[in-house]
Parts: structure tokens; sequence; C-alpha cells
């Protein structure tokens, strides 16, 4: 059964237009209470980031959730990693997070996780677009939920941050520069390396309800690499919106990516072993990345990209790292969902451990060139419909033979169609990566 509400992460939108609209949300919070009270303890937490929507979006749920007669917990502007850890620490049922993750701030979005801290499956997903199609059934008074505030919120995660390394970890001597995308992490992620004892320069700490991720977090890594060089930093640490993406710059301004972080981190982990475990990467992965594992013993799976499909894969193998070229990193030895902190720390620790420079340990993996043009499209639809798309991309890998590949994808996010292009001569990754997206315009933008 198709999906009408939720996407691959959750359900996001252009604030006050539908989905994203107050009347909608109210109802996804009475959705969601009702197949809730199926399953457990009738508690809800309720996090958001700093965008000015999430005030209005907020109370829509919490309204929604007590018509069902669900009690909320309200956590405040805290990391969407965060809402998953006090999901599972304040003993609720049903984690609630208020974030359009790496868009602007006119967009807003609804995601869930699990008692567990997890994503929720597509059949409890399905179960509450059953319940959207009904009409609001408020509970009895006496049996309305009720709202609390968690004063500590922040505190408790911070904690729990510093937990997922060695208590002996300092980071004294270590100049790292902190970009928080104005999101979520503002008043966190700071703390959390100060209080390991790095010297922290932060930027993007000065949310105003509208600019957040505006030039600077994860998808702006330039402007931290900039940041890296001007304060001869020894690292750059940038996060998105709700803090669960992660690019890191090293001293020399590079940019290291979700992929060579995948690499470090899976390099690092076969310190106490003698073979390493498996790794689950997506579709979009550097092919060098792939390479580089085989060689050093790893098996290497790719997902459909979201880290929802990299989860799913990860538990299927009883695997514990996976991650998006994007920054999502998934480290199940130390949590359950995708955290930008938690990874900075694990590469901080791998730093640590070895005495080498971020930049000593990306150079195992060689990237092959790779280019990605997103075309906006009118609507949402399979690329490979069209004839001539089909044609330019059997051409294309007739073209780079075994030493390239094409991706053609919908975003599941926005209206998007993402034209991927990699191969070990960069000149025919540009001629065939414009190639495609201007045929892919001409039929559907």
């Amino acid at each position: 059964m198709a999906q009408r509400y939720f996407g691959t992460d959750g359900i996001r939108g252009q604030v006050g237009t539908y989905p994203m609209s107050p009347d909608f949300i109210l109802k996804l919070g009475w959705a969601a209470g009702r197949v809730l009270s199926k399953y457990g303890t009738g508690k809800a937490v309720i996090g958001k980031d700093t965008r000015i929507s999430g005030y209005m979006y907020e109370s829509a749920l919490e309204a929604g959730l007590a018509a069902a007669g669900i009690d909320t917990y309200l956590l405040g502007p805290i990391p969407t990693p965060g809402i998953a850890y006090l999901t599972r620490t304040l003993g609720a049922q049903l984690g609630v997070v208020i974030s359009a993750s790496h868009n602007p701030y006119y967009d807003n979005g609804i995601k869930f996780f699990s008692a567990k801290g997890t994503k929720l499956s597509t059949e409890i997903e399905l179960e509450i677009e059953a319940e959207l199609e009904k009409e609001i059934e408020t509970v009895e008074s006496a049996k309305l939920g009720k709202a609390k505030r968690i004063e500590d919120a922040q505190g408790r995660y911070i904690e729990f941050c510093k937990s997922t390394v060695s208590n002996s970890m300092s980071l004294k001597g270590l100049r790292i520069v902190v970009d928080c995308a104005h999101g979520a992490t503002y008043n966190i992620a700071p703390s959390v390396f100060r209080e390991l004892s790095a010297e922290v320069i932060p930027i993007g700490v000065s949310p105003n309800g509208t600019n957040i991720n505006d030039g600077v977090g994860s998808t702006y890594p330039a402007n931290l690499a900039g940041e890296v060089l001007k304060h001869r930093a020894d690292i750059g640490i940038s996060l998105d919106g709700d803090g669960d993406r992660l690019i890191m710059v090293d001293h020399t301004g590079e940019i290291v990516d979700g992929d060579e972080i995948v690499y470090i981190m899976a390099m690092d982990s076969l310190r106490k072993k003698k073979h390493g475990d498996g790794i689950v990467g997506t579709l979009m992965s550097n092919l060098g990345l792939e390479l580089a594992l085989k060689e050093a013993g790893f098996k290497f799976e790719r997902a459909d990209v979201g880290d929802k499909y990299v989860l799913e894969k990860l538990i299927e193998n009883k695997w514990s790292i996976g991650g998006e070229s994007s920054g999502h990193i998934l480290s199940l030895s130390k949590t359950t969902t995708g955290d930008g902190i938690v990874s900075a720390l694990q590469v901080l620790s791998a730093m640590m451990r070895s005495n080498k420079s971020l930049h000593e340990l990306k150079k195992g993996m060689s990237k092959y060139p790779q280019q990605l043009i997103n075309v906006r499209i009118a609507n949402k639809v399979d690329p490979y419909t069209s004839e001539a798309v089909q044609n330019i991309v059997k051409d294309a890998q007739a073209s780079m033979a075994d030493k390239g590949r094409v991706l053609l994808r919908t975003s599941g996010t926005e209206p998007l169609i993402r034209v991927m292009v990699e191969a070990e001569d960069m000149e025919l990754v540009e001629k065939w990566c414009k190639s495609i997206a201007d045929v892919v315009t001409a039929e559907f933008a």
C-alpha cells in the first residue's frame, strides 16, 4: 500500500501549505496519538529546531496528542538525535521531531521515533495515515493528555554525547571551529566540545527563527573551510539545522564528506578486530569508498538513499557503521540514529587514538570524481519513464564502460530529480552530467 503523506524522512513541506498547515498537523498529532495508544505508555516527547514556525506546530501537535489522551514532554529546541535519545530515556512511546533538517526556514516537517529511538516502520506510518482519514474524536475530559516541559533536556543530551567516547579522552590543545547552522545544536554542540577541553570557535549560533541553514551549516561547507583557515584551526565541524548530519574540514581547508567520515570510522573499528564487519552506504556513495573498504577486508552494501534505508540494512546484516555522502552517519554501537555530534566525536576519538590528523586519516580513500546536478521538476515523476532520458543514460554508460556510473533518482523530500555521474575521468563526468541534466530538464521541468 503506497504512503500518501510520509516520505523518506517524515512529512515535509512549505509552512502554511498542505500538508504543513496547522489544522493538518493538529490532526496528525491526534492520529499518531490514536496509534500510539494501542501500543504502550501513552507518553510522547516533542522537540524542534529553531524555525519560527516550530512554535505553531508544537502547539498543534500537543493539542492533537492531548485530544487522543496522550501526555507530552516538551523538549524545546534540541537536535533530532537528542529527541531519539530522550524518547528512550523518558520512557515515551513516541518521539516527535519538528524540523525540515537542511531546508530553509520557510519549510518545516514532522518525523517520528519509536520507543526504541528508531525511525517508525512503514507499517506504523500506514496506520497513522489510516487514522488521518477519520474524523477527530476527542477522549473524555478526564482522560485528556497533559503537557510538561523538560527544563534540562539539553543538559541530558550533552551528557549522553560525551558518554559515547572514553572518559579519559581529552581534546585539550585542539582548536575546533563548530558551525551549528543557526539550528538546533547552537546551544549544545559548542558545550560538548568545550567540556572535553577543546578550544571552540562557534559560528552559526545566533538563531532568529529565519536564518537556519542560511549560508551556514553542512550544506555550505566552503564557509566552514574559510573559517578553519582564518583561525588556523585543527578541524572544522559542520552540522545541519537539526543536527543529524555532519560534514568536516581538515586543517588544510579540505572538505571531508560523509563517505570519508564513514571510511575513517570503519578503519578505526579495526583496532579491536582482525577483520572488518560490513559497512552500508547508499546508491550515492562514492565508488572510491567501496573499493577502499573492500581492500581493507570489509563487506560493502548499498541501500536506497535515506538514512532510514541504511538503518534497515545495518539491522538486517547485524552491522554497526553506515552512512550517506551528505553526512548522515550511523554508528549503532553508540546510538540509534544519525547524530552529527556523536559522529564528530568518533572521528575525534580516532584522531586521538592514532595520533594522526583528520587530513592523514582520510588519505587511505581515493574518491572518484563525481558531480551532482539537482533538476527542479513540476511534478514528482520517475525519470526513466522518458525514452530520451533512457537513451542518453545508455550513451553515457557505454562511454564510461566499467569505470563510471550514472544514477538518476527522484528526491523523497523536495521536487527534484538528482542527476549523478561518477567516473575516473572528470571531463567525462562533467560532460555527461550536464548532458543528462539538460535532457531531464527538457522532459520534466
